[in-house]
């Protein structure tokens, strides 16, 4: 499970980072890298899209323990 949600954290990352080059640059690296609408573009995108639903069982386990009061200083 911890490396799943490694490696899911690292597709929201590298999803994150192409997006921010979208809005900075015009540039999306995935299309550019494997061609825009290309099977294999289409592939990484679902990938970061299912990595982003995955990243929300951690993120609620931490808001239902009490490590999310610990980070609010409680």
């Amino acid at each position: 499970m911890k490396l799943l949600n490694l490696i899911t954290l690292i597709l929201v990352i590298v999803g994150g980072l192409n997006w921010g080059l979208v809005g900075l640059l015009d540039l999306d690296l995935v299309a550019a890298l494997f061609g825009a609408g290309s099977l294999l573009s289409r592939v990484v995108y679902i990938l970061v899209g299912a990595s982003a639903l995955w990243q929300l069982v951690p993120l609620t386990e931490t808001f239902r323990s009490d490590e999310a009061s610990a980070l609010r200083g409680r």
